[in-house]
């Protein structure tokens, strides 16, 4: 769920970026993630975004991949941009407030000389990613939630843990994810950040699809176990830095 740029590169004049789609697996548990290189539109506005968008669906499209979901504020449908981790909620149990995927996540980084920052679930999402706090502690070594730890390894699981638990409190979300084959995140970049919502939106599908989306949601250790062979798989392909969490 990175906000870096892509690399990019050029060709004949044109920016091309690479960027995945991720397609959850129906007939096993996992995602593939398709790697795909399309043409790039500069810029900050979000229209600029959408264009790059929409190059990249197409792109995967003439590579057989359909129906694509792209899940961030830049998503020119509704249920991609609410099932972003800066617009995704749940309720606290004690007071009801509202909390966001992307301020829980960053308010519970445990670090070597602090944290975690439990003060960050009230922030906005945005906020609470560009806390100056989480960039002077030192090295990641746990993330604390409500007093529950939760390893960094393996890698993504506390967070895609975080997404798919608050989604499915969100059945209309929920529900419509379903609909799509595939999903993208424009602004994540690989080589730079590790965490994907469009990686756990179609991890999420898998565990439907798979009908193990209940079990899986029992307990953090159900979870952890139900999937430790698609992360065990998932790390031997992919060089992943504990150090950009």
């Amino acid at each position: 769920m990175g906000f870096s740029p892509p690399e990019q590169i050029t060709v004949f004049g044109l920016k091309m970026a690479k960027r995945y789609v991720y397609v959850p697996n129906t007939s096993c548990l996992g995602v593939t993630e398709k790697e795909i290189e399309f043409k790039w539109f500069p810029g900050f506005a979000v229209t600029q975004k959408q264009k790059s968008v929409r190059a990249l669906h197409t792109e995967a499209l003439i590579k057989g991949i359909n129906s694509i979901l792209e899940i961030s504020s830049k998503s020119e449908i509704e249920t991609g941009i609410q099932s972003s981790a800066f617009n995704l909620y749940f309720k606290r149990k004690n007071s009801q407030t509202e909390v966001s995927v992307e301020s829980a996540f960053q308010g519970s980084k445990k670090f070597e000389f602090s944290g975690p920052f439990p003060d960050l679930y009230n922030m906005s999402a945005r906020d609470a990613k560009k806390e100056i706090r989480l960039r002077q502690q030192g090295k990641l070594t746990k993330f604390t939630f409500f007093r529950k730890d939760f390893p960094i390894i393996p890698i993504t699981f506390f967070y895609d843990w975080l997404y798919i638990n608050t989604l499915v409190k969100n059945p209309t979300l929920a529900e419509g994810i379903l609909n799509y084959d595939a999903f993208s995140d424009i602004e994540f970049n690989p080589e730079k950040s590790i965490n994907c919502q469009a990686y756990s939106a179609a991890l999420y599908v898998s565990l439907v699809k798979n009908n193990l989306i209940n079990d899986a949601l029992e307990s953090e250790t159900s979870f952890k176990k139900i999937l430790k062979e698609v992360y065990e798989e998932r790390q031997k392909t992919q060089i992943f830095q504990l150090n950009i969490f």
